[in-house]
């Protein structure tokens, strides 16, 4: 690191931040009730909101957002005629999948060879523990030189836009000149990366019906109309031979122009198994940033233990579809429907119900602020220029702030690094990548202040 005073104030607040994340962490704040009581996000909601009044933020508020989760907003006025940027968390969290699979609890923060293991470590309590260091090192060095504005989302993981919505009928709330997404993450570990693309999303539940009931195979099947086989012809009808994504009337040959990702990398960086084969055709960086794909994320049917002998009458799945930077997700999201529709064989009832949408997004990194954030990344990574890449996932929420301030800047940072494995078992964070992107964080800030 850097011997800049605020990377020595940030390295002396590390065990503190290491200990608030733990206390972060033990909140199950997974934004479905289905899986996990509300109080949990409540509790985390809470102490997000109490940890920003001990900074001195005004204001602190838990807003009730349309879908039912809570966000944190604060405000921490600067000097006059300053400027303001807005800084964003969210603190719900994937749920932890097979908890057996993890080496230590998902929410319990372990320290193991060098990392921080715990769900949201990464993605993204981790990245409101990093607004929280950056400002104390500012604080620790001659203050906060603008006004900062803080919300912390509870609902991002579920893709149900209640603080979208929220923030469309507030538009005031969080106006600022530019936006710090904490929500990201480096190409790879120290590498100082600026996120420029993201993918948008929809989530559609496809349910397919048969018959009345079911019924034993043995004396039906054959005849009898399989629901869960006519599924299965369905979801494979979205992927071409090599796997690439085939939604009828979806454009899917998008190029991506900037960092490559060499398939070598990404082959190590997903764990793909000797032998596989990657999907799809074109560059990495095309299939993962700039180009549609579709995921079934999860089938209704009968697991293999207790299975019983029967045709099924009815099957239902949850399928994604991560959408290109430049097409309009709404349309997306008729064209995947309506191919839903068109592939059902043998005249089988179909329903196709949104669950959840974002639009994808595009950045301008020529603009003041991405100036202001190279110059913090090259000295909170010594030797190193900050690189530009994109993201496959999505974050709502910059599709709406983009409309809501044409003029605002925003820029994607973040602890969501390959090895971090968000979303996966054995979420973890990489301290020394807190450390140093709280540094750069708190450079921004003053560079941009003074900009």
């Amino acid at each position: 690191m850097t011997a800049d005073p605020i990377a020595e104030t940030v390295a002396a607040l590390l065990p503190r931040a290491k200990a608030e994340l733990a206390e972060l962490v033990a909140f199950r704040s997974v934004a479905d009730p289905a899986q996990f009581p509300v109080g949990e996000c409540e509790a985390a909601a809470a102490w997000c909101a109490g940890a920003l009044r001990e900074e001195g933020f005004e204001d602190v508020a838990v807003l009730d957002t349309p879908d039912g989760s809570q966000a944190v907003y604060g405000f921490l006025p600067g000097p006059e005629g300053a400027r303001t940027v807005l800084l964003y968390a969210h603190y719900d969290v994937q749920p932890p999948l097979d908890t057996d699979a993890w080496i230590s609890p998902p929410f319990e923060l372990t320290e193991r060879d060098g990392r921080w293991y715990g769900r949201g470590s990464a993605d993204c309590k981790g990245g409101f523990v990093m607004h929280l260091l950056a400002l104390r090192a500012l604080r620790a060095n001659g203050g906060v030189p603008l006004s900062v504005k803080v919300i912390v989302e509870g609902s991002e993981e579920q893709g149900t836009g209640g603080l979208e919505r929220y923030a469309e009928a507030h538009p005031e709330l969080l106006a600022a000149d530019a936006i710090v997404i904490g929500d990201s993450g480096n190409f790879r570990e120290g590498v100082p990366t600026v996120t420029a693309t993201l993918r948008g999303m929809t989530l559609l539940r496809v349910r397919v019906d048969t018959l009345e009931g079911n019924l034993h195979s043995g004396q039906f099947g054959g005849a009898a109309p399989d629901a869960l086989a006519a599924l299965i012809r369905v979801l494979d009808s979205l992927r071409a031979e090599d796997g690439s994504t085939t939604v009828d009337g979806l454009e899917a040959g998008q190029r991506w122009e900037g960092l490559e990702y060499p398939e070598a990398d990404f082959r190590g960086d997903a764990g793909v198994l000797d032998g596989v084969e990657l999907i799809g055709a074109g560059s990495v960086a095309d299939r993962i940033w700039a180009r549609p794909a579709v995921t079934v994320l999860g089938i209704d049917c009968p697991p293999v233990v207790g299975a019983t002998a029967s045709v099924q009458s009815s099957a239902r799945a949850l399928v994604s579809l991560r959408v290109a930077p430049g097409q309009d997700a709404a349309g997306a999201t008729e064209l995947l429907s309506a191919h839903l529709r068109a592939h059902v064989p043998w005249g089988a009832r179909v329903s196709v119900e949104q669950t959840g949408q974002g639009q994808p997004f595009l950045a301008d990194v020529r603009s003041p602020a991405y100036t202001a954030m190279a110059d913090a990344m090259r000295v909170a990574y010594p030797g190193e220029e900050m690189q530009s890449a994109g993201m496959g996932g999505s974050i709502p929420l910059c599709s709406t702030l983009g409309s809501l301030y044409p003029e605002a800047e925003i820029l994607l940072i973040g602890l969501s690094e390959p090895k971090a494995q968000i979303h996966a078992v054995n979420e973890s964070v990489s301290p020394e990548e807190l450390e140093r992107l709280s540094v750069t964080e708190a450079l921004f800030l003053r560079n941009y202040a003074a900009g």
